[in-house]
């Protein structure tokens, strides 16, 4: 019988990227966890494969309601679990303080009680975020795993529950619970509200001439290290893979450091148009912001061997043809 994986938020980005590796690289039946609303544009590669249940299982539910996430880990019986469902905005969580805590920090509890009592051998692990750093002094850097936790955002303190509770559950219940901080990672399928995605939407837009050649933008200072999203699900499939360790915490995050202000200018040097303005949007202003996001992933690296393996250039150039691509194919889309 081949193993199960178990994914919630299968349908996002980082979700839908761990389904293609998984579907290439095991041989493993998958199991993703989304509510009935959920759009499955990211999925549209597999939809024959899902009706076919060629590997490919669903299962609805909601991270805030107990009874759906008990019955679809019932259902699933996994060996493995990638908790990647969140609301997973930092800005929004500004507006939206308890719904990002009741996502994040009690659907997170309900997912691991679930699994204490249908899977209780799973190899579980829990992505929470870089976030719970929050605002990290120059002397800091790079950001190791004892570093102490200040969260910037209601997300990045929803995040700090969450990392929290999957440490608990291994501690407590004799669970292989891992907890995960995976910095800025990104590429195809990103969503359009997070800065490198809305600027590479924005763009393509203006090549389409469907804006003015001006993109609005927020914080241009903060300082990011950058990983590409499938660089990342590697990442977390060695995680359960390569001798897991019940408890256990790692940053994950890639090698190349510049400012958001030169993410932008990279995009900008992509474009086919000349001379795009940019201009600051105080709607995209967080009240406070992390800035200094720059991680030593030494850890994980030396128990794992993994290593980031695709070109910051690259992971840009693959994001703005994503949405040239989609922008292109006449869908309407919010300039956010």
């Amino acid at each position: 019988m081949p193993q199960k994986a178990f994914i919630t938020g299968m349908t996002g980005m980082v979700g839908s990227h761990l389904l293609d590796f998984l579907l290439e690289n095991t041989d493993w039946e998958i199991h993703g966890m989304l509510r009935w609303r959920s759009p499955l544009d990211n999925l549209a590669a597999h939809v024959d494969r899902i009706n076919r249940k060629d590997r490919i299982f669903l299962h609805y539910a909601d991270l805030r309601d107990t009874m759906s996430i008990d019955a679809a880990v019932k259902a699933a019986q996994p060996d493995y679990v990638f908790h990647l469902a969140a609301q997973s905005f930092p800005k929004t969580s500004f507006d939206a303080p308890l719904d990002t805590l009741d996502t994040n920090v009690q659907g997170t509890e309900r997912l691991l009680g679930a699994i204490r009592k249908y899977a209780p051998d799973a190899v579980t692990h829990v992505c929470a975020s870089s976030e719970v750093f929050g605002r990290v002094p120059k002397e800091k850097l790079p950001i190791d795993e004892e570093c102490t936790f200040h969260p910037a955002s209601p997300y990045a303190i929803s995040k700090v529950g969450t990392d929290l509770v999957g440490r608990y559950y291994a501690e407590a219940y004799d669970m292989t619970v891992m907890t995960t901080r995976m910095f800025t990672h990104t590429g195809p399928r990103r969503g359009d509200v997070f800065a490198e995605s809305t600027f590479a939407k924005q763009i393509a837009m203006i090549e389409h001439n469907l804006l003015d050649p001006n993109v609005r933008t927020g914080n241009l200072d903060s300082l990011r290290t950058w990983a590409d999203v499938r660089d990342a699900v590697r990442a977390y499939y060695m995680l359960v893979t390569k001798d897991p360790q019940p408890g256990a915490y790692y940053n994950i995050g890639g090698q190349y450091t510049c400012s958001v202000k030169d993410m932008l200018d990279t995009l900008l040097g992509m474009s086919t148009v000349q001379n795009i303005q940019v201009k600051t949007d105080p709607e995209r202003l967080r009240p406070i912001d992390a800035d200094l996001q720059v991680p030593n992933t030494a850890k994980f690296e030396n128990h794992t061997g993994w290593k980031p393996e695709i070109p910051f250039e690259t992971t840009m150039s693959d994001l703005l043809d994503y949405w040239r691509e989609r922008v292109g194919s006449g869908a309407a889309f919010l300039s956010r």
